[in-house]
């Protein structure tokens, strides 16, 4: 085993020098960023600049006014940190791990073009709009990431080694379920950088997690630097200093921290529901899905789709335009109630629909229709379901030894979870005067299938009252 130094944070991280050809930017959560001259060639194409017209966040900026960064910028990010990760383990184990230039650019590469591919308002694209109008759908932005790639190199004639562009479309696809087979059987924990399939610890997660705290307005304890100062690869393996498990913790809890207050915010549900339902009513004339297939129309898609629903006087767009409104005048689905599925029965639930809904309402007065009432199915983990992800993470004692080992439940803090996945189920009313009907339907529906009210509490009668006075 090489020499590794065990002062880490004194060691500044090793740049080649930069050339007059490079490019720097100033970042609002690294700083300087330089960007090499070949990063440069894909970064100064229309597919790419296609990204500042991605909000990162789709429209949690509706609820958080600050979070209106992109795809872009994100994109510049982990490019960055994937760069500085390579570099810092070369920096302390270049040597035995035979890193090359070959092998930085194609990192710093893949962590540039991974969400090239990306569709409109984050994933709402492709988790909820695909499957509603194409039966079965299992698109994916990775996959669309490394078309798009390809077209990106053949459209403009970009001057790559093949050999590299393989490399950075299996470091893309790599935790994906789409993920190619890998083109080399050596450095291994290459791969494990930008997109880690093997435990959920990539730089991917280092950059959104801090710039979405920023952006929101929220406190950020999760410190990535300190990770990447004394991660160490073992056995072909990025790993960990086992002291350093609470600050791996962190990043887990604090990405769970923001699917519960920002990602799957209610509002932020509320409107993404009523974008969907928009997108779906405007597909058959704007043939918003079809260019899925083709990365010369696709890189056109962009979140100014909803701008031209919008404005649009075309009759065909009518009720879609008629959504987007009711948006911008925050006459939203109205949120009734929630509640946390039971945790003994997580593994056999089933995801809730409209009609299990309409089915538990009681006779009389208005009946429900299913296209009355939308249903949310929120599940919230640690990154791998209901298993603790530090379970799949390698730690050693410290750079003296050459053992690793993962750190069983038992030997981990006990003000620590003892279950790492949470699924929601939330109700909203399409029309704001059934709230109380469909209130109603959801408790019965609780009580039919668990036997009790999941829920906290009763939906306040004055979000029932506001509508029907």
């Amino acid at each position: 085993m090489g020499a590794y130094h065990n002062d880490a944070v004194s060691l500044p991280p090793r740049y080649d020098v930069v050339s007059s050809r490079d490019k720097h930017v100033h970042d609002n959560v690294h700083g300087n960023i330089f960007i090499d001259s070949l990063s440069l060639k894909f970064i100064d194409t229309e597919q790419f600049q296609r990204l500042r017209e991605l909000k990162q966040l789709g429209f949690t900026h509706l609820v958080y006014p600050g979070a209106v960064h992109s795809r872009f910028e994100h994109s510049l990010g982990v490019y960055w940190i994937a760069g500085q990760s390579v570099e810092k383990l070369n920096s302390y184990q270049g040597m035995e791990l035979g890193i090359d230039k070959f092998d930085i650019q194609s990192v710093k590469l893949a962590g540039l073009l991974h969400d090239v591919g990306h569709g409109p308002f984050s994933h709402l694209f492709e988790r909820e709009f695909l499957p509603r109008v194409i039966s079965g759908s299992h698109w994916s932005h990775e996959q669309m990431s490394v078309k798009m790639v390809d077209y990106i190199v053949g459209e403009h004639h970009i001057d790559i080694d093949p050999h590299m562009l393989k490399r950075v479309k299996e470091m893309i696809l790599a935790s994906s379920e789409f993920s190619l087979p890998r083109s080399s059987s050596e450095k291994g924990f290459l791969y494990d950088i930008v997109a880690n399939g093997r435990n959920g610890i990539d730089v991917d997660k280092f950059d959104y997690i801090a710039r979405d705290c920023r952006a929101c307005g929220l406190g950020c304890n999760f410190e990535f630097q300190r990770i990447m100062e004394t991660m160490r690869v073992l056995d072909d393996e990025i790993c960990y200093r086992a002291k350093d498990y609470l600050t791996i913790h962190k990043l887990f809890a604090t990405r769970a921290d923001l699917y519960r207050t920002v990602y799957t915010h209610p509002k932020v549900k509320a409107m993404e529901l009523m974008v969907v339902d928009a997108l779906v009513q405007a597909n058959d004339y704007l043939q918003i899905s079809s260019s899925i297939q083709d990365p010369g129309e696709y890189w056109k898609l962009d979140d100014s789709i909803i701008k031209t629903i919008e404005t649009s006087p075309l009759p065909e767009l009518k009720e879609a335009r008629e959504l987007i409104l009711r948006i911008r005048r925050r006459d939203l689905y109205q949120f009734c109630n929630e509640y946390a599925v039971p945790k003994d029965i997580m593994d056999n639930f089933k995801k809730v629909t409209p009609q299990d809904i309409v089915c538990s309402q009681k006779n009389g007065g208005v009946m429900l229709k299913e296209e009355d009432v939308a249903v949310c199915n929120v599940k919230i983990d640690l990154t791998r379901g209901k298993h603790n992800p530090l379970e799949s993470i390698h730690f050693f004692k410290d750079y003296e030894s050459d053992e690793k080992f993962t750190i069983p439940d038992e030997r981990i803090s006990h003000l620590l979870p003892a279950s790492f996945q949470d699924m929601i189920v939330r109700v909203y009313s399409k029309k704001p005067e059934l709230v109380e009907k469909i209130s109603e339907a959801f408790e019965n529906y609780q009580l039919k299938t668990y036997g009790i009210k999941a829920q906290v509490h009763s939906t306040p009668d004055k979000k029932k009252r506001r509508y029907n006075s």
